[in-house]
């Protein structure tokens, strides 16, 4: 964990050496300060030396001076890298999350993502410049108080490196217990994201339901339980220090008594034993920090484990070599394709042979839970058949790259997704922006949109929001059409397509892609039966199974399933009419 951290960091060397040397001048600074006091003592207050009434005090404001300076150059070089780092490392995150298998993103772990990008890489990326700088600092600075200290009395000296193995028992104690507490802090901070992100989505569920009391208790709970982590860390945190001081201040009495014993027999001067202690007093704010950086480290660990984590997860399998060189003629074949996710009792989809031929519009039709979507999505390898083969012109959808695969699909489906931005750009998406305005005026006419747009005081500039939220939900639809219409795939997914429609704007919108859908492949999941009327073949699902196929009159001829579904969804209509 230690060399993939530092190999990300470790590519900003430069700086981070320039900022190491400027740390080394701040650190050489605190031992030079107590070294001033022994000539200060024993020859410029008796008067042996009249220069040092302006000699020293320059001095000390020189090297202070100095200490600033190093100090925020360092600090700056330090941050630098440490952004930079983090830029490179959410960069490598984003891009494994948006090559992770489809299955991944139905785990419903989204805050736990969501944690990864925002707390979880800025902790380590900070926390990796920061023990670098601490351990560099603090260590010379340790050093080298250490070398006075040997020099003005290494028999006071053995006195404190005596009691030093103790504090180092004692910190190792409470190292542990802080990685442990760091890691179940992340995983409840995952939580609380998520306790919060579904409170902010699901607001108006609340409301009306009057989910108050319930939401409340979920976010205590979840708050309650990261105070209690807060609290054990700090207590660690907290308890470490005192205990290693205890421990000093044992060395610092027996320093005491020695000194005491010295200067009675001639020995050690004032001037001496004032340095001394200048020097011994100075070396406990770096131990500590040195001690304390322990905790920190853990803590950035723990912050890269779950980091690297989303890096290390395997990507969608993409083995394909085969490219579309020109448009697909859009013959699709499914040949013995078997599903079932995984923990279910049974398939998802068993054995379904079909072949839609360019330029066909299939249907697909039956109840809720049925397979229907389930098959469309196995085309873009959103799902892995555990059997059976998928073909597109032919050729294995795993010969094809993922890539030039999805680039002869568009799909328009139930669940509209558009992204925070203009009309425009939410359009122009479909053909990756590279787009003219008229086209993606002729777009939003055959979607019906049109009117509305030019309505808009902003027009094709007008935003949509944060979640299409400026859009009613039958515009977020037929943006969602227009955005595929643009992309001019030669294959066509429409999963519940007019589903958000008011019968109007369906009536209109169904005989726009009725004329767009001559010439392309299509394939058209549908719960309301009269948008399909016109398919060339409509096929029905039964758990899982085709059960009956065929064109629209056939099957009501049949009266057979599809009959049943479409006289029951008849009935309906006639009675909400």
């Amino acid at each position: 964990m230690w060399k993939r951290i530092y190999s990300r960091v470790g590519v900003y060397w430069k700086a981070i050496v320039l900022a190491m040397l400027l740390v080394s001048v701040a650190a050489a600074t605190q031992p030079t300060l107590a070294i001033i006091m022994k000539p200060l003592l024993d020859d410029g207050f008796s008067g042996a030396k009249p220069d040092y009434i302006w000699q020293i005090p320059l001095a000390v404001i020189g090297l202070i001076t100095l200490r600033g300076v190093s100090n925020f150059f360092s600090s700056y070089l330090l941050a630098w890298v440490a952004n930079n780092t983090l830029l490179g490392i959410r960069k490598e995150m984003f891009e494994r999350l948006l090559g992770l298998p489809d299955e991944e993103f139905k785990r419903g772990d989204t805050g736990r993502l969501l944690n990864r990008f925002t707390i979880d890489a800025t902790t380590v990326t900070d926390m990796a410049t920061e023990v670098v700088s601490v351990l560099v600092r603090e260590t010379l600075v340790v050093v080298a108080l250490l070398a006075v200290l040997l020099y003005m009395s290494w028999q006071l000296t053995l006195i404190v490196l005596v009691m030093l193995p103790l504090s180092t028992l004692i910190a190792r104690y409470f190292i542990r217990r802080l990685r442990k507490i760091n890691r179940d802090t992340i995983t409840m901070n995952a939580e609380l994201t998520r306790v919060v992100k579904e409170g902010i989505n699901g607001q108006r569920v609340v409301k009306l339901f009057d989910g108050y009391e319930r939401e409340s208790e979920r976010f205590r709970h979840v708050n309650g339980r990261l105070r209690r982590f807060a609290m054990r860390a700090a207590t660690a945190d907290a308890a470490m220090t005192p205990l290693t001081q205890v421990a000093v201040a044992c060395s610092v009495a027996a320093v005491i008594a020695v000194a005491l014993y010295q200067a009675n027999e001639a020995v050690l001067t004032v001037g001496g034993f004032a340095a001394f202690m200048a020097a011994l007093a100075q070396i406990f704010d770096p131990i500590k920090r040195l001690t304390n950086i322990s905790g920190r480290m853990q803590r950035m660990l723990v912050a890269a484990e779950s980091v690297f984590a989303l890096i290390d997860q395997e990507p969608e399998q993409d083995t394909g070599k085969r490219q579309f060189e020109a448009p697909s003629k859009g013959r699709v074949e499914f040949s013995g394709v078997t599903h079932r996710f995984p923990g279910a009792q049974s398939d998802t989809l068993h054995d379904i042979n079909l072949c839609v031929e360019p330029g066909q519009t299939v249907a697909l039709v039956g109840r809720s839970g049925s397979g229907k979507t389930t098959l469309v999505n196995i085309l873009p390898r959103f799902i892995e058949p555990d059997s059976g083969v998928v073909e597109v012109d032919g050729l294995d959808i795993h010969d094809i790259s993922l890539r030039s695969l999805r680039s002869q699909l568009s799909l328009v489906s139930q669940d509209v997704v558009l992204f925070e931005g203009t009309i425009r750009e939410n359009v122009a998406y479909g053909a990756l922006g590279d787009v003219s305005e008229q086209q993606i005026f002729d777009a939003l006419e055959a979607a019906d949109l049109r009117g509305f747009v030019d309505s808009l005081p902003g027009g094709l500039d007008t935003p949509v929001g944060e979640n299409a939220g400026n859009l009613s939900g039958g515009q977020r639809q037929r943006l969602a059409i227009a955005r595929a219409l643009i992309k001019n795939a030669p294959i066509l997914i429409l999963d519940e397509a007019t589903s958000a429609l008011d019968n109007e704007s369906e009536r209109q919108v169904q005989a726009s892609l009725e004329r767009l859908m001559k010439g392309r492949t299509t394939l058209v999941i549908a719960h309301r039966l009269s948008t399909v009327q016109n398919a060339d073949r409509i096929v029905v699902l039964d758990q899982g199974r085709i059960i009956e196929q065929g064109r629209h009159e056939e099957l009501l001829a049949q009266g057979g399933t599809y009959a049943s579904l479409y006289h029951l969804q008849f009935r309906r209509d006639d009675a909400g009419a």
